[in-house]
């Protein structure tokens, strides 16, 4: 699926509308992508194709002294032991997830759209990064099987 700007920025401003969130991209830099994903974090990238970023803490103070917030500073092995490999599936379900807090599909029941509507959306998301695309979790349930159900209880 090819993505456009306007079709993924829609579909993260429709997803993350009531959330607290911090949605950004950027370009791969490096050969370890750790070191890609921190520069992200630390906001010291800005989106390689100028597509939208959402930052609910952009006007933090804490941000002056703390690059990072409100997530913690990690070095890249650091964060390599707190990230868990997960499939395309799972990644689609995590970004339904996170459309909230708690971090559960029972956040999408406050939108009007489908449940297979709403994995379009997305697919939309992770469609820009392409077929080739790896993604990971700090979700402990992923550590073993790489993949996350949160159509089951206890998954967060």
């Amino acid at each position: 699926m090819k993505i456009d700007q306007s079709t993924w920025n829609g579909a993260v401003r429709h997803l993350y509308e009531d959330a607290f969130v911090y949605v950004a991209t950027g370009a791969r830099h490096h050969e370890d992508w750790r070191s890609d994903v921190l520069a992200v974090v630390e906001r010291g990238v800005t989106d390689p194709q100028g597509w939208l970023v959402l930052d609910d803490s952009a006007d933090a103070p804490e941000r002056d002294e703390w690059p990072s917030f409100p997530y913690r500073q990690f070095t890249t092995e650091e964060l390599g032991e707190r990230l868990f490999a997960i499939d395309r599936d799972s990644a689609e379900q995590l970004l339904l997830a996170l459309t909230d807090d708690g971090c559960t599909l029972q956040n999408t029941r406050r939108f009007r759209e489908s449940t297979d509507e709403l994995r379009e959306l997305a697919r939309h998301i992770l469609a820009r990064y392409g077929t080739g695309a790896t993604f990971h979790t700090n979700i402990t349930g992923a550590r073993n099987t790489g993949t996350l159900d949160f159509t089951s209880s206890g998954q967060a």
